[in-house]
C-alpha cells in the first residue's frame, strides 16, 4: 500500500516515530508522499530512513499558510521542484473554511504552483475545503493539457468528481471518505478507481474505526478496505490499482 498524503514531519510524530514507521511497515505500507505545508516544512522531510519504506518530497505552500502570511515566491518555488528528490508541487490550493478574507492572496498562490508545475512538468497536488467550485474554475482556467494533479482529500459529489476527471485530476481517497455521515462513499462508488489514490494526510482525518485518533500512515488499510466493500472487489485489487496509479502520477519505480 501507498500512502500518497502525509505530514510525517509535524510535531505530532516527534515522540514515536519509529513505532509509527515499524507499523506502517508492517501494515505493508511501502511508500510515503510528503506534502509541504511551507518551505520551512523541507528540512524536516530529510530526516526519515526506514529499511522498508521509500520517502518521496513535495514543495508548495498550503493555502492556509497563505493566510498566516507566507508567501509564494516562483522563483524559490521553481528552483526546488526542478530537482530531482522533489517529485510534486504542493500542497496548494483553496480553503475558505478558516477564511475568506484571502481568497485573492490564495488563487495567485494556487496559480503560481500551477505555472511551476507545467514548467518543471511535476504533478500537483491540490487541497479543497469549502471551495470547489473556485478551484476547478482555477484548474480550468489554467489547464494547456500539461497540467496534471490529484484533488487531495476527495469531497465532492458525483458531478464535481467527473469534472475533476475530465480536467486531468486524480482523486485522493482518504479518512473522510470512511465516515458514514460523510456521504463522499456514495460518490466515489460511481467514480473510476483507475483514477484514485488512497492517502492518509496523517496526523489529521484519521479514518474510520480510528476517528478521532492521531493519523497515522498504517491506518491507510482502513480507507483502502472500505475502498473495496465500496467498490465490491477484493483489497488485493484495491492495493494493486491504487498502487500502479500512484507510482505513476508521481513518476516513481
Amino acid at each position: 500500500m501507498i500512502d500518497t498524503h502525509c505530514h510525517l514531519y509535524l510535531d505530532q510524530f516527534n515522540d514515536d516515530l519509529e513505532a509509527v514507521l515499524d507499523r506502517a511497515a508492517e501494515t505493508g505500507v511501502s511508500h510515503i508522499f510528503l506534502p509541504a505545508i511551507d518551505l520551512d516544512s523541507l528540512p524536516k522531510m530529510d530526516q526519515f530512513s526506514h529499511p522498508e519504506i521509500s520517502f518521496h518530497k513535495m514543495a508548495g505552500i498550503h493555502p492556509t499558510s497563505i493566510n498566516e502570511g507566507k508567501g509564494t515566491d516562483e522563483e524559490t518555488l521553481m528552483e526546488l521542484c526542478s530537482r530531482d528528490d522533489f517529485v510534486a508541487v504542493g500542497e496548494t490550493g483553496l480553503d475558505y473554511y478558516w477564511s475568506t478574507d484571502y481568497k485573492q492572496e490564495q488563487e495567485e498562490s494556487l496559480r503560481i504552483h500551477c505555472k511551476v508545475a507545467k514548467a518543471v512538468q511535476k504533478p500537483i497536488v491540490l487541497h479543497n475545503r469549502d471551495s470547489t467550485a473556485d478551484l476547478l474554475d482555477i484548474i480550468e482556467d489554467e489547464q494547456d493539457g500539461s497540467l496534471n494533479g490529484i484533488w487531495h482529500s476527495f469531497t465532492g459529489n458525483v458531478e464535481e468528481g467527473k469534472r475533476a476527471l475530465d480536467l486531468g485530476l486524480e482523486l485522493g481517497i482518504g479518512g473522510i471518505f470512511t465516515f458514514r455521515n460523510a456521504n463522499v462513499d456514495q460518490a466515489v462508488a460511481r467514480l473510476p478507481i483507475e483514477h484514485m489514490m488512497i492517502e492518509t494526510d496523517a496526523p489529521y482525518l484519521a479514518p474510520h474505526p480510528k476517528r478521532g485518533k492521531r493519523n497515522e500512515p498504517a491506518f491507510v488499510k482502513h480507507t483502502a478496505e472500505r475502498l473495496a466493500a465500496v467498490m465490491d472487489i477484493s483489497l488485493e485489487e484495491v492495493e494493486s490499482v491504487t498502487d500502479e496509479n500512484a507510482l505513476q502520477f508521481f513518476g516513481v519505480n
